[in-house]
């Protein structure tokens, strides 16, 4: 099982348990996440979720092994896919918690940033790394980035795909706390127990509220966002990136 659900005490534990990957995102993953955000947002007996990983990582992206296929159907239902769970996750009327330690890379780091409380380790590490893969960006993080910290921002961590900290991440706000990596799980049990013992109808109805004062929905945006990244995976750069990662090498793109 590579997603893992424990219901405890009014708090749902959503574990990422695919260690041996770093967490890979995989279709397995995207599968158990979407049954497991559907049977949450149903269960009254949860009146919080934590959202976590087993091992040194949070999601290091993409699995690797479902990059560089031309074929345009397989492309775009694997966005589709993928967007079902962003969707799951981003939707739920009840507060989400994200313990992040280690690497939150690509759509790990969408995933982390559908949280509405992000805590993060010392260990921890964001990268907005899809053009290393030359993809654009998926996974709603365009979104979430923008709607964050402000589109020129978000911009250039795209445009440089540079990795950067916990510290920084909580500079730029999307990072509520941090912590040192052996307080980590107990510090974000404590922030979602104490989530789950407040007004949780409330805290549904504000979340709610603030999902409507966006520019724009989430839906439509990864509307668009599927059809971006269905073009990008059809080009020579993306199978030359998925190709260079598989080769240890640097990746020689022709912008085509």
């Amino acid at each position: 099982m590579t997603v893992r659900l424990d219901i405890s005490g009014g708090i749902a534990r959503v574990v990422l348990a695919r260690p041996e990957r770093l967490n890979a995102f995989s279709d397995a993953m995207k599968d158990g996440l979407i049954e497991i955000t559907r049977q949450v947002q149903l269960d009254d007996r949860v009146r919080a979720v934590l959202l976590c990983a087993e091992g040194r990582a949070f999601c290091a992206g993409g699995d690797i092994d479902t990059m560089g296929a031309a074929e345009v159907q397989s492309s775009r239902a694997r966005i589709q896919h993928a967007h079902r769970t962003i969707l799951g996750l981003a939707n739920l009327d009840k507060p989400v918690v994200a313990a992040v330690r280690g690497p939150a890379l690509g759509v790990g780091f969408s995933l982390a940033l559908c949280s509405d409380l992000l805590i993060a380790s010392t260990t921890a590490r964001f990268g907005v790394v899809f053009k290393k893969m030359g993809l654009a960006p998926d996974g709603g993080l365009a979104y979430f980035l923008s709607q964050s910290i402000g589109a020129r921002r978000a911009k250039e961590l795209m445009l440089s795909a540079r990795m950067f900290g916990a510290e920084e991440a909580r500079d730029l706000g999307l990072v509520a706390e941090v912590v040192d990596d052996d307080a980590l799980d107990a510090r974000a049990m404590a922030v979602t127990e104490e989530l789950a013992s407040s007004a949780t109808f409330a805290l549904a109805m504000g979340k709610r509220m603030f999902r409507a004062a966006g520019p724009g929905s989430l839906e439509d945006f990864l509307e668009l966002e599927a059809h971006a990244q269905n073009q990008a995976a059809q080009t020579l750069d993306h199978r030359e990136g998925a190709t260079a990662f598989r080769e240890k090498r640097a990746p020689v793109f022709c912008g085509c």
